[in-house]
């Protein structure tokens, strides 16, 4: 049997081939990502991985279903695994937002689910960090997002030598695009065509253009000017005063293709241009009041960052740590008269904390004490009675600087801190 195509498996290291998936690492980003977040008093939340397919529909378009994994459930309701993360939370917040003070801050880490064609850095389902905010219409709000979309790479060892934040606007774009076409109704086209733009042959981007009024000159000229509209500017001097103004810059190549962004928005790349855009976020002040049927009306924006893209990148800069199972000490039953008793010390130990290993069923020493050395244990440690009488006492060895010292097992658990042995 084989894992469905754009899936994956996830492994503990060390890995059975070079090209597999390791679970050591995607807690190693899952527990960085929640630590940043919560830094920035953001509160974790999660939601069904099923929805209507309608959810998906009203923010999105009919022309999502084709991208989706969508059914008949068994209640005849049609349903879909989600695509993304902001459908189920606009829903979220719409029907409960006057429970929360604002503005809100939530994050999450869902697994999504795209039936599309698979390419470097894009599979059928992948895990992703989504931090949004709600209730709050200034650009503070949006320096705040993007500075903890770089806080959250940074604090994974990326440099401003490995990424860059490019901030860009839908005011802008849509202030371009009036100029010269005053049907609002084809302002989503023009925005998939500039979406487009470095990924799409230049003739063809250029026919699409001038059917709708525009020449891909102009276009061109008003992307290499970079002029920041008022909003953008205060999100510049807002990082630069934070120190983080080396991981900004403006780009109108940036215009995020999706047709419910209405303000700032940005996309963080790595500067070697080897992968996909790492994250990519902004403004979206009017879903709310999409999903509730015009019941809310709440200021939104927000950024997703997936792990597939992020964990190339990192393994491209060697930036993953060393994994490997921490085993603190490993119990010897020598003596299985005592395994009742080295039962009751690896339970002591464990309540106090320490990784524990033990062998389930009775080992010739030498056996144990190989498989110690295979878990990479710090410590043995091993029940022996007292003086020859009826006390027993634990003899701990590390592994490390092969000491030795006796103790008792209420005080066993002390003496395996930091992996050396205290006089």
């Amino acid at each position: 049997m084989e894992r469905l195509p754009g899936f994956r498996d996830f492994y503990p290291e060390p890995l059975p081939t070079p090209d597999a998936w390791s679970a050591d690492a995607r807690t190693y980003i899952f527990d960085t990502w929640k630590a940043v977040a919560r830094r920035y008093g953001f509160r974790e939340y999660d939601g069904p991985p099923l929805e209507t397919l309608e959810l998906y529909i009203a923010k999105s378009g009919a022309e999502i279903v084709g991208q989706l994994y969508n059914f008949k459930d068994k209640g005849n309701r049609e349903v879909a695994l989600r695509p993304e993360m902001t459908p189920t939370l606009a829903r979220m917040v719409a029907a409960h937002d006057r429970s929360y003070k604002k503005p809100i801050k939530w994050f999450a880490i869902p697994q999504l689910f795209r039936y599309e064609r698979q390419q470097k850095g894009r599979l059928r389902e992948h895990f992703q960090l989504n931090c949004d905010i709600f209730g709050e219409t200034d650009p503070a709000a949006d320096a705040e997002l993007i500075a903890l979309l770089i806080d959250s790479l940074r604090a994974l060892k990326l440099t401003a030598e490995d990424f860059v934040i490019r901030l860009s606007s839908r005011d802008a774009w849509q202030q371009f695009f009036a100029r010269r076409c005053s049907d609002e109704a084809r302002a989503y086209e023009f925005y998939q065509i500039i979406d487009k733009l470095e990924r799409e042959d230049q003739r063809e981007s250029e026919t699409r253009l001038a059917a709708l009024g525009f020449s891909l000159a102009e276009v061109k000229e008003f992307i290499a000017a970079g002029v920041p509209t008022a909003d953008l500017q205060r999100v510049l001097d807002n990082l630069a005063a934070r120190g983080l103004g080396g991981f900004v810059k403006i780009d109108y190549n940036v215009i995020r293709g999706l047709a419910y962004y209405t303000g700032t928005v940005f996309e963080a790349f790595d500067k070697k241009g080897e992968f996909r855009a790492i994250a990519g976020g902004g403004r979206y002040n009017n879903l709310i009041k999409v999903i509730s049927g015009g019941k809310v009306d709440l200021p939104a924006l927000g950024f997703g960052m997936g792990d597939v893209v992020l964990l190339e990148l990192l393994k491209s800069r060697g930036l993953l740590p060393k994994f490997r199972a921490t085993v603190e000490a490993y119990v010897l039953i020598e003596d299985e008269a005592l395994r009742g008793p080295s039962l009751q010390l690896v339970q002591r130990l464990r309540e106090a904390g320490r990784t524990v290993e033990y062998s389930f069923t009775a080992m010739k020493p030498d056996k144990q004490f190989k498989r110690a050395l295979e878990l990479d244990a710090q410590w043995t440690a091993r029940l022996e009675a007292s003086g020859g009488g009826a006390d027993l006492q634990v003899r701990l060895r590390n592994l490390r600087t092969r000491e030795e010292r006796l103790t008792t097992p209420g005080e066993a658990a002390g003496q395996l801190s930091g992996g050396t042995v205290e006089k």
